[in-house]
This record gives C-alpha cells, structure tokens and sequence, in this order.
C-alpha cells in the first residue's frame, strides 16, 4: 500500500485498490493502520468532496529515499 502511493502519488481509496489488485475494504484497513501511525496524509478531493485523497507526507518520502541510498 505505502509503496503504491510512494510510486504513484497522491490517490483515491478506489484507485489504490485498482492499481494494488486489493480489496476496497483490505485498502480501507491498511488505510487506516498507515493514518493511526502518521504516515498517510489525508484529504478531500475538490472534484468530489465525497472522496479523500491519500498521498505520503513528504518528509516520508525524503526518508524512505535517504535510507535508500544508505
């Protein structure tokens, strides 16, 4: 899941679950354990307020990039 946004970007729950070939309610899971830790940011879309946005903080992606190259 983290890695699907990392590489993608910023997505809706629908669109993750497409592009993971997961669930809707095992991306609505692991949606929720990534937010509880603070690693997910979170927003509603403009086109259609009934829908979040999902992306990964970039100070996440700084790490993760930082840590890679370790």
């Amino acid at each position: 899941m983290f890695k699907v946004l990392e590489i993608n970007g910023t997505m809706t729950q629908s669109q993750i679950a497409t592009k993971s070939r997961l669930s809707k309610r095992t991306v609505r899971q692991a949606l929720d354990n990534l937010r509880d830790a603070d690693t997910l940011d979170e927003r509603v879309s403009l086109r259609d307020a009934r829908k979040s946005l999902y992306s990964i903080p970039e100070s996440r992606e700084t790490d993760t990039l930082a840590n890679a190259s370790d």
